[in-house]
């Protein structure tokens, strides 16, 4: 599957609001909010369980993981942006900054 082949399945389970900023504001919420998600189940493992990430962990870390990869989906849709060319932008970036010695350094996205 394509990433814009997730983007048009995912936006069949999406429930617009009548209010396109709203729809906006929610999606963009949304992502936060799984991320979160995703960060307390990290936390709780490396917390409770030494690091150890058991195949149930792994179960409900994908599911948390795609939840995030589906507000990114439909909020870059509701932007006007393809899926593909959110995740072709960041390979560039990446590999530009890989190319000067720059990557993983925590200054921000301009650097």
């Amino acid at each position: 599957m394509t990433f814009d082949e997730y983007q048009k399945q995912a936006l069949t389970t999406a429930k617009n609001n009548p209010d396109p900023l709203m729809d906006k504001t929610i999606w963009a919420m949304g992502v936060a909010g799984e991320a979160g998600e995703v960060l307390d189940k990290w936390k709780k493992i490396v917390a409770y369980k030494g690091g150890i990430v058991s195949r149930e962990d792994k179960v409900e870390l994908k599911k948390e993981l795609g939840d995030v990869v589906w507000y990114i989906a439909v909020l870059s849709h509701s932007l006007g942006i393809s899926l593909e060319d959110v995740m072709q932008a960041n390979i560039i970036k990446l590999t530009d900054r890989d190319k000067r010695g720059m990557i993983n350094k925590g200054q921000g996205d301009n650097r």
